[in-house]
């Protein structure tokens, strides 16, 4: 078919439903260089932040199937099902899968003033003072969200949740002293960890994470809190309909990209293990997610508010 033969002949373009500065925005820019190169077009990322995640994704959902608009997705794509009344696409409809990029532990973080050393004193001073403490997300729905209803459903604590739009303007106000707690993406919080202006003081993945600077940091499990396991990660969706050859074309070029020497340097160092398989593979994985979110946010009642 020529029409599939010339994809693509314009710009590609990559919507990251978050603000610029944090870690999926991360991941798109520096995946993007690299599909750039493989595909013969530009690839542009366009931040679309708000309403967890919705308002850039809906914004795929809308435009054609035709390969020239993906959306960086997080586990908040397979969330906002559960935790959205109404959302303005029809989920199971909306969106073919290209690739899982990768996943990463989010991280316990506070800043380097914080009196809180561990889990456990996080535990005592939430019991202590009931609403007081807060924790920060970048946005409602996202994987520190989730992480950090899921630590209060199992710990049986209650800590403030203020949502953000994004993890670099949560950083900011964490790094101010405007919030006491975030469950971060490895990404998003590397540079702050290594350079000593955030302590990370738990890793979310049922393992320890892999990157130098996390090695050492124990699991929230470990922590003394069982049962705690609160992924996060990184994928790519088309529109539905988007024909198959060029999803294809797009798998290849971001395959290329996440296995790359750039991509792998930047991200590894920062907790993502690469995934990189075919679009029916993450397909299955995010309906997998799905599944098991549901569980957690009915179990939790948890909700954006």
């Amino acid at each position: 078919m020529p029409a599939l033969a010339a994809f693509p002949d314009k710009p590609v373009r990559i919507v990251v439903p978050f603000a610029p500065g944090g870690g999926t925005d991360l991941v798109a820019r520096t995946m993007g260089i690299v599909m750039a190169q493989d595909l013969g077009q530009p690839v542009i990322i366009e931040n679309k932040p708000g309403g967890g995640t919705i308002i850039g994704t809906d914004a795929v959902a809308k435009s054609p199937p035709d390969g020239y608009t993906l959306v960086m997705a997080t586990l908040a794509h397979a969330v906002n099902p559960s935790i959205q009344p109404k959302l303005p696409y029809v989920h199971e409809k909306a969106f073919a899968a290209v690739m899982l990029v990768g996943r990463s532990p989010n991280v316990l973080v506070v800043r380097t003033e914080s009196p809180f050393k561990s889990v456990q004193e996080i535990i005592a001073a939430a019991k202590a003072k009931p609403g007081q403490l807060s924790f920060a997300s970048q946005g409602a729905g996202t994987s520190a969200h989730l992480a950090g209803e899921l630590f209060k459903n199992l710990t049986n604590t209650d800590i403030t949740h203020i949502p953000y739009r994004g993890a670099g303007p949560a950083i900011t106000d964490l790094l101010g002293g405007q919030v006491d707690i975030m469950f971060a993406t490895a990404a998003a919080v590397g540079t702050f960890v290594e350079s000593g202006k955030l302590r990370a003081l738990a890793v979310t993945t049922a393992d320890r994470s892999p990157a130098a600077h996390l090695a050492k940091v124990p699991t929230v499990v470990e922590s003394g809190v069982p049962g705690f396991v609160a992924d996060s990660w990184y994928g790519l969706f088309v529109p539905a309909g988007t024909p198959s050859a060029v999803i294809a074309r797009l798998n290849a070029a971001a395959k290329i990209a996440a296995q790359s020497d750039a991509f792998r340097k930047r991200v590894e160092s920062e907790g993502l293990v690469i995934s990189a398989g075919t679009p029916e593979e993450f397909d299955r994985y995010v309906k997998a997610e799905e599944v098991r979110w549901r569980k957690v946010v009915k179990a939790a009642n948890i909700t954006t508010d």
